[in-house]
C-alpha cells in the first residue's frame, strides 16, 4: 500500500484542494471507507447536501444512471457530490465510465469505492481517470507494519501504546485495519485518562488474555520454556473459538521463518534485523535469543512439522488427532 499517497491525497482534501474523480479500489476497504468519509464530511454543508449530494449503490445503479447524475450542475452551491458505494458491483460494464472520466464535469466530485476489485491498468478506464482523476489502490498492509501502523494511529490523538500490548493486538487481529481500528476506538474511550495503552488494558476492554496469547506462546518457545508453551497451548485448545489452531500454527510458521532469516543476515545489527525481520528494535533479543537455541537445521524440521500438524488438523492422512493432541505433540517435538 501506497500509504504516502494515500495520506497526500488527504491532506489535499483538508487543504481543499479537490479532484473531479475519486477512485478507491483494493482489498484495503479501511481507507477507502476513511477518504470517502473525509470527502463526504468536507465539501458540502448540511444545507448544500439537501440538493448537491448522491449516495448510489453499485446493486441498485446503473453506469449511464451515474453518469447522467455526474452531468448535473450544482444548485446554490460551488460542487456537487456523486458518491457511489459498492461499485465492484458494476464491475462488468465498469469500462463505460471511461468516456466520462476523459471529459469529467468540473463542478461534479465524484467518489467511486470499489472495494476487493482493482481496475485493469492496460484498460482506457484506468488511463483516462488519471488524466482528470486520482485512482488509488488500497492495498492489504503487510502484517509486519501493522505495529508501526498502530503506533502512529495512537500517536495522532496523543496516545502511546506498550509494545507488547500492540504485539498482542498484531497477533489477534492480523491486518484486518477496520476491526483494528474499531478496538483502538473503544481503547480510547474507555482509557482517555491514560497516556499509554498496556497489556492489562487489552486484556480488560479487548479479550486478549495479557498472559496466555500468540505473543506469550512464541516467546515461551523461543526460550524453550516448556512448561509456559504447554500451559498456554492448553489454555488455546480451551477456547478454540479465540484461538483457532489454523491461526496458531500460521503464527508459529511465520515466527521460525523469521528466526531462520536472522541466521542468514550477515549484518546482525539491531537496525538491520528490525528492517529485514520486519519486527520492532525492542524484540530483536528475543530473536537472537531464539537462534542460540534453534539451528538453521533445526529450524528446517521444525517448519515440517508444522506442515504435517496442519494436515493432521484437516485430518489428511486418516488422521483423528484432536486438536489439543496436535497441538500439544508439536510443542513437544519442537523443543525436543
Amino acid at each position: 500500500m501506497n500509504l504516502q499517497e494515500i495520506n497526500s491525497t488527504i491532506s489535499k482534501i483538508k487543504n481543499k484542494v479537490y479532484s473531479p474523480i475519486y477512485f478507491l479500489m483494493g482489498e484495503e476497504t479501511y481507507y477507502i471507507d476513511l477518504i470517502s468519509n473525509i470527502l463526504e464530511n468536507s465539501i458540502l454543508n448540511d444545507n448544500e447536501k439537501e440538493f448537491n449530494q448522491a449516495i448510489l449503490y453499485g446493486k441498485d445503479s446503473s453506469v449511464d444512471e451515474i453518469i447522467s447524475y455526474c452531468k448535473r450542475y450544482p444548485m446554490m452551491s460551488e460542487y456537487q457530490m456523486i458518491i457511489v458505494k459498492e461499485a465492484q458491483d458494476l464491475s462488468r460494464t465498469i469500462e463505460k465510465f471511461s468516456e466520462y472520466m476523459l471529459n469529467p464535469l468540473l463542478s461534479t466530485i465524484l467518489v467511486v469505492n470499489y472495494k476487493y476489485k482493482t481496475l485493469d491498468k492496460r484498460k482506457k478506464l484506468f488511463k483516462n481517470i488519471q488524466k482528470f482523476g486520482i485512482v488509488l489502490d488500497c492495498k492489504k498492509i503487510y502484517e509486519n507494519k501493522v505495529s508501526d501502523w498502530i503506533i502512529n494511529q495512537l500517536k495522532q490523538e496523543n496516545y502511546t501504546i506498550n509494545l507488547k500490548a500492540c504485539q498482542m493486538l498484531v497477533d489477534y487481529l492480523g491486518n484486518d485495519l477496520n476491526k483494528i481500528n474499531n478496538q483502538l476506538k473503544k481503547i480510547r474511550i474507555i482509557c482517555s485518562n491514560e497516556l499509554e495503552i498496556s497489556p492489562q488494558n487489552i486484556q480488560d476492554h479487548i479479550g486478549i488474555n495479557k498472559d496466555y496469547n500468540i505473543f506469550e506462546l512464541r516467546s515461551a518457545i523461543g526460550s524453550k520454556n516448556t512448561t509456559k508453551a504447554l500451559t498456554i497451548s492448553s489454555y488455546f485448545t480451551s477456547n478454540s473459538k479465540q484461538y483457532p489452531i489454523q491461526m496458531i500454527l500460521s503464527s508459529l510458521f511465520n515466527y521460525f521463518i523469521q528466526v531462520f532469516q536472522y541466521h542468514s543476515l550477515s549484518d546482525k545489527s539491531d537496525n538491520n534485523v528490525s528492517s529485514n525481520l520486519g519486527v520492532n528494535r525492542f524484540f530483536v533479543k528475543d530473536y537472537v535469543q531464539a537462534s542460540r537455541l534453534y539451528s538453521m537445521k533445526k529450524i528446517s524440521l521444525i517448519i515440517s512439522l508444522i506442515k504435517n500438524s496442519d494436515l493432521k488438523t484437516k485430518g489428511v492422512g486418516g488422521s483423528n488427532s484432536n486438536d489439543k493432541d496436535v497441538l500439544r505433540q508439536l510443542i513437544i517435538e519442537i523443543m525436543n
